[in-house]
């Protein structure tokens, strides 16, 4: 294994890991550096002891690098890969392995680190036959949501990507933001012409229980929403944060008659909706979709977690929107609560 590519598994390690982003970005920018660089005068830096010459290259990935040259595989490396997640139960893995894609993922576009050539052959990677390229939309200035002419230039890279990865396809998307008036925050004519459409609160989440209600529920009935997104916005670690309140019968009722698919985001920290919600979910019928909600490459390997969950809550196979195929997952989000009924009960 050459030094740039030692550093650049180590860097997606560490994203499937959690690790603090300014760690993974040390890493990708020393691999930069290190094709740059060229093996010859690479060689001759790690013979004089100058490897730390390099810009970006600083002690850890220095090691990584000489280590690299040396022949052996860096100790940073194995230690990473020895400590790979604990296996899923048998049920959760076969779940994972009926997954066809993941409906759920951002770029460097918006919030996440990595171009979209670099998630979508992260997605190869791992299996998949499709990824859902699904950035910010414009209100979310923080995660730089894309307004609707970077979003139209963004159509334009993924259409010439595709052409390049054929038979595998980058899904156009978008995570679009609730509105408080329960709108969708992006042009109807844009989100009519994507493939996937993630609606998600992300403001005002402490809203009264019966507006939160009412602002879900506008969302789900808007004819563009395709899955509603990490739905109760509770976070699971560090300080935490309580889950927002709503009527969930409701909002649930809303997405199994208009065939919305509730999403399992299965981020760490996420892990959302809690367990006697996606029971709940699944008791009136509504679709569902295990995602990532992926920032970096190394993420789209949590798809486990979010197959645990549904497993512990009875969800049957057939209600898991990305186990279809392309072709099937497109002609729902074309047309759910026409073409598709929902399916009834949690189990298979």
């Amino acid at each position: 294994m050459g030094p740039a590519e030692a550093l650049r598994r180590i860097a997606y390690l560490l994203e499937r890991d959690g690790a603090e982003s300014y760690k993974v970005r040390a890493f990708r920018q020393a691999a930069i550096a290190v094709d740059d660089v060229g093996r010859g005068r690479l060689e001759q830096l790690a013979s004089s002891g100058r490897l730390r010459d390099i810009p970006n290259v600083g002690e850890t990935t220095g090691r990584v690098i000489a280590e690299a040259i040396a022949g052996g595989t860096p100790s940073y490396l194995v230690q990473l890969e020895t400590a790979q997640p604990g296996p899923l139960s048998p049920d959760a893995l076969g779940l994972r392995n009926m997954l066809r894609g993941d409906c759920h993922a951002h770029s460097d576009w918006s919030d996440g680190g990595s171009p979209i050539p670099e998630m979508a052959e992260a997605a190869i990677a791992v299996g998949h036959d499709y990824l859902a390229l699904t950035d910010h939309s414009p209100r979310l200035t923080v995660a730089r949501g894309l307004t609707a002419e970077r979003l139209r230039s963004q159509l334009e890279v993924i259409a010439e990507l595709n052409e390049e990865l054929a038979p595998f396809r980058v899904l156009t998307g978008i995570e679009v933001d609730i509105l408080e008036d329960g709108s969708l925050d992006q042009d109807e004519e844009l989100l009519a012409a994507l493939d996937v459409v993630v609606a998600s609160v992300h403001s005002k989440l402490r809203m009264e229980a019966p507006q939160m209600t009412r602002r879900m529920v506008a969302a789900v009935e808007n004819p563009h929403s395709d899955i509603l997104g990490h739905c109760t916005g509770r976070l699971v670690t560090g300080k935490g944060r309580e889950p927002s309140s709503f009527d969930a019968e409701a909002v649930f009722g809303a997405c199994a008659r208009t065939g919305t698919a509730v999403e399992i985001n299965s981020r760490p920290e996420r892990r959302d909706p809690p367990e006697e919600l996606l029971k709940l979910a699944c008791d009136l019928g509504c679709w569902v979709s295990i995602d990532t909600d992926a920032h970096a490459p190394g993420q789209l390997e949590w798809l486990g977690f979010g197959c645990e969950q549904a497993v512990q809550a009875g969800v049957a196979v057939a209600s898991v929107v990305n186990s279809w195929q392309a072709d099937r997952l497109l002609e729902w989000t074309a047309s759910h609560g026409r073409a598709f009924a929902p399916r009834r009960g949690r189990t298979p």
